[in-house]
């Protein structure tokens, strides 16, 4: 086996963090070997930017913070230090411009992940970027980091090491959370990884198969103490989008689902509007000109209600505060993301590992969770720039 006791600073995860986390390193001047366990970086980056890579959120700090809820303190230094407007500048440095859309998100102007993820790795190179592929990390032995490569066991004495391996979800992608056990080996407990922006499994009855593929606009959503406003999904297996999405912390933890079909109308509102006249025309039909239901809107109505009130005030109740019955999320390798990982307590402001001076972690290994818009992504490339930055000081004997 391979051993070098002259290394350069070992990154180990060839996402946004780890990407960040080298940048930072070299930008020190900090010589940086990137290991890469699948044969190209960036992959669930790239995957997420087929539908419009959302980089960041556009809105005040405070609101933007608190989208990290029982992670808002450990993360606020990071994000601090690298805002919604940094990220911004950071991707204009690139060549590449954004714009923020009617609800804040920020994407590229290009909208896609390739043309981004490009330059930086040029940028990367061309600062001395060492990149290493099917590179995969199977821990420490006599304080060697070691690997399993295509030329063989290798064994690196880095100076700093940083960890940037993602969650447990998109396996296929790299992020299998395989690294925990490792971390366990050294006495460090991780948070039992929890699925994460998962859709809901719902367990529908025929009447709703055609429905099958359609949005659900303009609802609100609630699940324990969480709220969300946004749209939703209605498919085969029970409810995804992005209006979900938010709850995902209540309703992992059985939670019950209410949606307000109605979110603009008043309880009272709806109730006089339900009670007009409705003559000889269905129930379905007075819903649909009254309220302007959509035919989904109307389905899912009927489906979790059935026998609907014929009382336009117990009718509004139940528009404005729909229950549905469900049971839990998807999957965990269905997951955007996850919850769980390295806990705030195993590491140091810098977010050194306690128990291995010298290694940092990064991204989404580390545990905490929030919603897609935007969040996720800003989080992992902050908690990277702060990783990189301190292992270079370390590096450098600052």
């Amino acid at each position: 086996m391979a051993t070098s006791s002259d290394s350069p600073a070992v990154v180990i995860g060839g996402g946004p963090a780890g990407l960040m986390a080298a940048d930072a390193l070299l930008s020190a001047g900090v010589p940086v070997l990137l290991a890469e366990a699948k044969p190209s970086v960036g992959r669930k980056f790239l995957m997420a930017g087929k539908s419009g890579l959302n980089l960041t959120r556009a809105q005040p700090f405070g609101p933007f913070l608190a989208a990290y809820g029982g992670a808002e303190a450990a993360l606020r230094p990071m994000l601090a230090e690298f805002t919604p407007e940094t990220v911004q500048d950071w991707a204009a440095g690139l060549g590449q411009t954004t714009f923020a859309g009617s609800t804040g998100r920020v994407f590229p102007t290009a909208m896609k992940a390739s043309p981004l993820l490009r330059a930086w790795l040029e940028r990367l190179e061309g600062m001395g970027l060492d990149r290493r592929t099917r590179w995969r990390w199977t821990g420490w032995k006599a304080g060697a980091v070691c690997f399993e490569t295509p030329e063989g066991p290798r064994r690196l004495m880095p100076p700093v090491t940083v960890l940037a391996l993602g969650g447990a979800s998109w396996a296929r992608l790299g992020s299998d959370g395989a690294w925990a056990g490792l971390l366990a080996d050294e006495g460090i407990k991780v948070a039992p990884f929890q699925p994460a922006n998962a859709g809901l499994c719902v367990d529908w009855s025929g009447h709703m198969a055609p429905h099958f593929g359609a949005p659900l606009k303009g609802i609100a959503l609630a699940a324990g103490p969480l709220t969300s406003r946004g749209e939703a999904v209605i498919s085969a297996r029970g409810l995804e989008g992005g209006g979900l999405y938010p709850l995902s912390p209540a309703l992992r933890e059985g939670a019950p689902l209410h949606i307000d079909l109605a979110p603009d109308l008043s309880a009272g509102e709806l109730a006089q509007r339900l009670g007009r006249p409705r003559g000889k025309q269905s129930l379905s039909n007075h819903l649909r000109k009254v309220l302007k239901l959509s035919p989904a809107a109307r389905a899912l109505l009927m489906e979790c209600a059935r026998p609907l009130p014929d009382d336009p005030a117990r009718l509004a109740a139940t528009v404005k505060a729909l229950p549905v019955p469900h049971k839990g999320l998807r999957p965990m390798d269905e997951a955007i993301s996850t919850a769980g990982g390295v806990p705030f307590a195993a590491l140091d402001e810098a977010l050194m590992l306690r128990a291995r001076p010298g290694t940092y972690c990064a991204g989404e290994m580390l545990d905490w969770e929030a919603p897609t818009g935007g969040y996720l992504l800003t989080a992992c490339l902050a908690t990277g720039l702060w990783a990189g930055r301190h292992a270079a000081l370390r590096a450098l004997g600052a």
